[in-house]
């Protein structure tokens, strides 16, 4: 079982989340009752969508874990899962946006989708070095 399915079927449990097909039309996606919430688009990414107050709110500490790639003006966060704690801090983030989403509506819908293309990874290899991913 891939960090990605393991992820998914954590969310899957949670009492205000649903699971279908991702909106973007790759993967799947677990939903709020208001909106999609992260989409699953392979065995290793994965977009949150957080709104723009949550991301600013996060910005510095996002921007310093490397499981993480924003992408400006973008409210989804792309989490890279490579080990159980980018697991952890996928499940956090999604508990952070359902928070956001309860929050009195003060921000239009997002002008574009999930970051999925938008977004380019760099896998580590055992010495720390980034590596294209292939």
């Amino acid at each position: 079982m891939t960090l990605a399915q393991r992820a998914l079927e954590q969310l899957e449990s949670w009492p205000d989340l649903t699971a279908g097909p991702a909106s973007c039309g790759t993967g799947r996606a677990v939903r709020s009752t208001r909106s999609e919430i992260a989409h699953f688009h392979t065995a290793h990414d994965v977009d949150l969508n957080l709104t723009s107050r949550a991301v600013g709110r996060f910005a510095q500490d996002l921007t310093v874990s490397t499981a993480i790639r924003l992408v400006p003006g973008s409210r989804w966060v792309t989490v890279h899962l490579d080990c159980d704690t980018d697991v952890d801090l996928l499940l956090s983030l999604v508990s952070v946006a359902l928070h956001a989403q309860d929050q009195p509506p003060g921000e239009p819908a997002p002008s574009a989708g999930c970051n999925f293309h938008r977004v380019t990874v760099l896998r580590r290899d055992p010495a720390g070095v980034a590596q294209p991913a292939s």
